[in-house]
């Protein structure tokens, strides 16, 4: 299926017809070469300099250099790029075996979010861990701006007409050359397409939904951050609220990567946010429940009651 460079997209319950939408934002030459940069690594490069902006600008708030946070930075961009990436290309390597060229356009899209997570993650821990970090401190700092790029970041996928649902009647249901092509190719007989992928109705804007989703996620998680007093209630606060959200809008999508197990199609990104809510939860549980235990010794010794046990070290205080 070839990408179209441009598409004309159409909101027909809203009235919007035929909004022509570019996939390249603009041309340049350099070095002698013609080069097109697409809305879509635009959106990324745009996500991630916010992001920065407002890391630097929150950082003495929270004890934390400007220095220390571009180090982060500069090892979080790289890995996150390269986990979704690979990521992506783990589970369609049909579509890239024998073209190394391919694995490594990231023009097309192609960058899955929960690939970001781990190599973000990982990132974050090497550097903490480096600098002598703890790493709720930094974990907890960091997860706020997560839904901030990952909102932003979808409009790529909006430039790309990529990454939405199947059929909707709601008023901003959303049509263009991209839903046909995909939806034609997903129905073995196109003149009697599947319940939910008619190439001729309006779908369901995915990138909108997840992009107010992160929104509101992202204004929460400002101010759990300021007000919380446990360690990781940040971080687990947004792979809850995350997690949600991602498991009904990933039901809806037409274009979710899958794995087959125990005799059916599993949606992966379906099962991870499900994983990730049960087990932010139950994190959330524990460390509620040690931290009032831990509330309880502490006013039992400042009542000249107890001590506090042999095990007890200024890690269990922050």
């Amino acid at each position: 299926m070839t990408a179209l460079l441009t598409y004309h997209v159409s909101f027909p319950g809203l009235g919007i017809h035929d909004l022509a939408i570019d996939r390249a934002a603009f041309h340049l030459s350099l070095f002698g070469r013609d080069l097109t940069v697409y809305w879509y690594g635009l959106t990324f490069t745009l996500a991630m300099v916010l992001c920065i902006v407002i890391a630097l600008y929150r950082a003495e708030k929270y004890d934390f250099t400007r220095d220390d946070i571009l180090d982060y930075f500069l090892w979080m961009i790289p890995l996150i790029l390269l986990g979704s990436r690979l990521y992506y290309v783990a589970f369609e390597w049909d579509q890239f075996k024998g073209s190394w060229a391919a694995v490594l356009d990231f023009r097309q899209g192609g960058l899955a979010f929960y690939g970001g997570v781990i190599g973000g993650m990982l990132a974050v821990t090497l550097v903490a861990r480096i600098k002598r970090v703890k790493l709720h401190r930094i974990f907890d700092y960091l997860a706020v701006l997560i839904p901030l790029g990952q909102g932003i970041g979808r409009w790529g996928n909006f430039f790309n007409q990529e990454a939405f649902g199947s059929n909707t009647s709601l008023p901003w249901g959303m049509i263009s050359e991209g839903t046909r092509q995909t939806l034609a190719a997903l129905n073995p007989n196109p003149a009697n397409p599947l319940p939910g992928l008619d190439p001729s109705l309006p779908v369901h804007p995915t990138f909108l939904y997840e992009f107010l989703a992160n929104m509101a996620i992202f204004a929460i998680l400002l101010v759990i951050h300021k007000r919380q007093k446990r360690p990781w209630m940040t971080v687990l606060s947004y792979f809850f609220l995350y997690g949600i959200v991602r498991f009904f809008v990933e039901g809806i999508r037409t274009d979710s990567l899958t794995f087959d197990a125990l005799g059916q199609t599993w949606r992966i990104s379906q099962v991870l946010s499900a994983v990730m809510v049960v087990v932010s939860a139950l994190l959330f549980a524990l460390i509620i429940w040690r931290g009032k235990k831990t509330d309880r010794l502490m006013a039992s010794m400042a009542r000249g009651e107890g001590s506090l046990p042999e095990y007890w070290t200024t890690e269990d205080e922050t």
